[in-house]
């Protein structure tokens, strides 16, 4: 039985204290116990870290059973490629092993034929089973044994690890329905070098901002909007027709409210579509600690984790929006991390350099080091800025008015463990 609290306040308090001492000793003593035997044996550990995996929202994702290639699907496009090659593989053992039966029931044919016609002696019985059992034989010989396929698991045990994050997007596994449906974006030829016109919304003040872009795209210019009283003020529609025109092959709009960063829409010229991002974070670089100064270098682009269909459209907008050439004496690299539907624009600069003795060696995601760069580190500056991005809407073409036509919008799904990217 559990003990009667004492009466007194004070009591209680001080039996409360002694109570936490107590439970934070012991387990202090069991921490440091277990060190040590992880000291002695390095098995333990790695049993504990096994064990000891932190559920995630990552890892608690979830993942649409269907195989179509639809951009509000949650779908791994990587994993329906596997899926596909699998079975192309199962169909031609079971075409191969059905052939090779064929063959040897050939073969034996002739064998058949003189059983068959050893057997007339017998009545007609004999002959009935004869016949029956011949037509069996050659239904069995018919029809192709295919091999018996594993049961499939279900979306939400397919759910892959949180170390696949880190790997960078394979833009080669776009489905063929997308492909078609957005030719521009996912041409066979080389991309023509990208040329962009940078602008805000009417009457902004974020001028300064809009200067950042210009440098973070390379071959970008700003042109602001008009906003005297008596002058046109031109639609994005007019902006993208002007820009088309003059060989620009994209037009950002940066968007304000309150004077500051709201919105990012990216057309894709000369026949869209348009993209419309929000902002949820933005640094400048200069706010950042320990920032460096951009250069004019091209830099090198990293795009992460887009594995849907929608993300790999996704993905393949900002690949245009940056020179397929980098140029690697600048070490800058552009990486767009996509986690959550969120979208993590950083820019840095790398250096490569001699591991001090007082540093540890460079392990990889199974705690191991890595063989090949035991004496090598690589050092990052951030050069900014530092901005976070969320897709809420595809328009299809260029419109007038944003939302008229739209390919695809957010805030369809209700589940909080699956995601568009």
């Amino acid at each position: 039985m559990r003990p009667e609290k004492p009466k007194n306040k004070l009591r209680r308090q001080a039996l409360h204290i002694r109570r936490k001492r107590a439970n934070d000793s012991a387990q202090r003593t069991k921490r440091f116990n277990l060190k040590k035997a992880e000291a002695k044996d390095s098995r333990l550990r790695e049993q504990r870290l096994r064990k000891n995996v932190p559920l995630t929202l990552d890892r608690k994702r979830t993942w649409d059973d269907e195989t179509d290639d639809q951009l509000g699907l949650s779908v791994d496009v990587e994993r329906v490629k596997r899926l596909k090659l699998a079975r192309e593989e199962q169909d031609l053992e079971g075409l191969e092993q059905a052939e090779g039966d064929i063959d040897e029931g050939e073969e034996q044919g002739p064998q058949r034929d003189d059983e068959e016609d050893s057997m007339l002696e017998f009545g007609s019985e004999g002959d009935a089973g004869s016949e029956s059992m011949s037509s069996d034989r050659e239904a069995e010989t018919r029809q192709p044994r295919l091999p018996n396929k594993p049961p499939l698991r279900t979306a939400t045990e397919r759910a892959t690890s949180p170390t696949q994050s880190t790997t960078s997007t394979n833009l080669n596994l776009a489905p063929d329905a997308l492909v078609a449906k957005f030719p521009s974006l996912f041409s066979t030829d080389p991309p023509p070098e990208p040329k962009i016109l940078i602008t805000t919304n009417i009457n902004s003040t974020l001028h300064y901002e809009a200067g950042l872009l210009t440098n973070l795209f390379p071959n970008s210019v700003y042109i602001r909007r008009s906003a005297h009283r008596y002058g046109h003020k031109f639609s994005v529609k007019e902006i993208s027709s002007f820009a088309t025109n003059r060989l620009y092959t994209s037009v950002i709009v940066l968007n304000e409210d309150e004077k500051r960063p709201s919105g990012l829409t990216v057309v894709h010229l000369p026949h869209g579509p348009t993209f419309h991002f929000t902002i949820s974070s933005w640094i400048e670089g200069k706010k950042l600690p320990g920032h460096g100064r951009p250069t004019s270098h091209t830099p090198e682009l990293i795009l992460n984790n887009f594995r849907t269909p929608l993300g790999l459209l996704t993905a393949h907008l900002f690949r245009s929006l940056f020179p397929p050439q980098p140029r690697l004496e600048g070490r800058q690299v552009v990486t767009l991390h996509n986690q959550r539907d969120y979208i993590f624009l950083r820019r840095h600069r790398y250096a490569f350099r001699q591991r001090r003795d007082s540093e540890k060696h460079v392990t990889g995601t199974d705690g191991k080091t890595v063989k090949g760069i035991e004496d090598v580190r690589a050092g990052l500056m951030e050069l900014g800025p530092r901005i976070t991005l969320k897709l809420r809407r595809i328009d299809k073409g260029i419109s007038r008015a944003s939302g008229q036509e739209w390919e695809w919008k957010a805030r369809m799904e209700k589940t909080r463990t699956k995601f568009q990217l």
